[in-house]
């Protein structure tokens, strides 16, 4: 198991730490995936079926052993060296502290020994929030960012809007 990194936080004194959910952390999961108000909340069994089969490349940031955020992500199966983002999500109260880039990152940083050299992830359009914070973490992490069409909104049984591609690769080595 890789170890825990501890940053301490600005104006708070709070540390977040990340580290491989846990079935027992499941629950909050859900929780935090359902207060987000944004995400397409699945149901709480899938979020501790999630922390327990795909703990290797997820991860959640905890506050006084609580957890405030989580990335939850699988390396895809035709692409192993993809690693593909599911859902991020971080409690209201610790929003704003730079949380979820940096799970991201350390989930990155953390897959990478295992061979994932990419990220992928899909964003509906109107999702703004998400395009920047996949954005920085490409630039974060020195890898190119590019979007392109995915799901279109006509796949969706619902009112969903579509999901386009979003892919963070390293740049292309020389000639």
């Amino acid at each position: 198991m890789n170890p825990i990194e501890t940053t301490p936080e600005k104006d708070t004194g709070n540390t977040v730490a990340f580290r491989r959910p846990r079935a027992r952390d499941g629950k909050r999961i859900w929780e935090i995936a359902r207060d987000s108000q944004v995400l397409d909340v699945n149901s709480s069994y899938s979020y501790v079926l999630w922390s327990q089969d795909f703990s290797e490349t997820s991860i959640v940031a905890e506050v006084d052993g609580e957890p405030v955020g989580f990335v939850t992500g699988y390396r895809r199966p035709a692409n192993p060296e993809i690693l593909m983002v599911w859902q991020v999500a971080v409690d209201a109260s610790q929003r704003g502290k730079q949380i979820a880039g940096r799970m991201l990152c350390e989930l990155f940083n953390r897959c990478a020994p295992d061979g994932v050299t990419a990220i992928n992830t899909t964003i509906s359009p109107d999702n703004e929030a998400s395009q920047r914070l996949f954005a920085a973490a490409a630039r974060t992490l020195g890898l190119q960012f590019h979007r392109e069409p995915f799901f279109s909104a006509e796949l969706f049984p619902d009112a969903h809007e579509p999901e386009d591609l979003y892919l963070l690769t390293p740049a292309p080595t020389g000639r």
